[in-house]
């Protein structure tokens, strides 16, 4: 038994098969969703109070042991609250995008020439991590 419409079954097989490719690409925000907000904030409390020790052990490498002492600490301790205040607002608000209608950090990143920007997470402090956010390092010429 011959079957007369298998060419046109097969044609709008095919012709119908090429419009059924989906975009499989993630778009640009979906990495800032509420579940990262909400980590980030509790990041924020919990670990926060590791800016005083990274504050203080950034101005000792640049400006010496008495303003490690003096104003790396006062630096922390302002870095410290900040985190704070920065952790309980995103945990609070966690489920509505409320940075221009976005989960983007409501505090400026790390610029690399800047002292006073915020990476998104806390630093660590101790063992090496395979994370870029939460180390810096600083290349000496010789």
């Amino acid at each position: 038994m011959k079957f007369p419409h298998l060419n046109l079954v097969a044609i709008l097989l095919v012709v119908f098969s090429s419009t059924l490719f989906a975009d499989i690409q993630a778009p640009p925000a979906s990495d800032q969703g509420p579940t990262r907000k909400l980590g980030r904030g509790l990041g924020n409390i919990l670990y926060g109070s590791t800016e005083i020790i990274d504050s203080m052990s950034d101005v000792n490498a640049s400006e010496g042991n008495s303003a490690a002492f003096s104003y790396g600490l006062v630096r922390g301790l302002g870095r410290t609250f900040a985190r704070f205040g920065y952790g309980i607002f995103e945990t609070a608000t966690f489920p509505f995008p409320t940075q221009h209608g976005t989960y983007q950090p409501p505090y400026n990143n790390n610029i690399q020439w800047l002292n006073s920007g915020y990476s998104e997470f806390p630093p660590e402090i101790g063992f090496e991590t395979k994370y870029d956010y939460s180390r810096q390092y600083s290349c000496q010429s010789w």
